[in-house]
């Protein structure tokens, strides 16, 4: 199954290369993913949406690679100016960006959203990126996040996993 069309709109519209990987839905999920396929973690990157817990709802979304952890309770916290934050429900996630639970990308994401990016996810060759569903993955060169609007790099915003570089 082909990514939606939000994204593949938004992936032809930026005007960098793009590959689609068809993948079993039920292998989504980033590690089961890099085990399946063979991919390695390094060029797996996350999108994960977050949101205010409180007062004005805002919403961003953060990329960071498969081989770290957001900082959410420290720099996404500050970066959003909220008391507190967390990861927004996977129902919310959906009905808000027309994405699925592993599958969830960067691209064609409401336009008014800030996506930060760790530093780490644009200095990799390759980005290996959710396809708005679960049937498929996207590969992107770093490129591609130049001509995200509202791309951020952000230092801090994840942390290695131990026992990852």
């Amino acid at each position: 199954m082909p990514p939606p069309d939000a994204v593949l709109t938004a992936l032809r519209a930026a005007g960098t290369p793009f590959e689609v990987i068809e993948v079993d839905p039920a292998l989504a999920d980033t590690a089961d993913f890099c085990r399946h396929y063979g991919y390695p973690p390094e060029d797996s990157a996350n999108t994960i949406v977050v949101r205010t817990k409180s007062g004005e709802r805002r919403y961003a979304a953060c990329v960071l690679l498969a081989t770290c952890r957001l900082d959410v309770n420290r720099t996404v916290r500050k970066r959003l100016a909220a008391r507190k934050v967390s990861f927004a429900p996977e129902d919310e996630t959906t009905e808000l960006t027309g994405m699925l639970s592993g599958g969830v990308t960067p691209v064609g994401l409401p336009g008014d959203w800030p996506v930060w990016v760790d530093p780490r996810v644009v200095a990799r060759e390759r980005i290996i990126l959710g396809g708005g569903n679960r049937s498929c993955k996207i590969i992107v060169g770093p490129g591609y996040f130049d001509t995200l609007g509202s791309m951020e790099l952000v230092e801090g915003l994840a942390n290695p996993l131990t026992g990852t570089t």
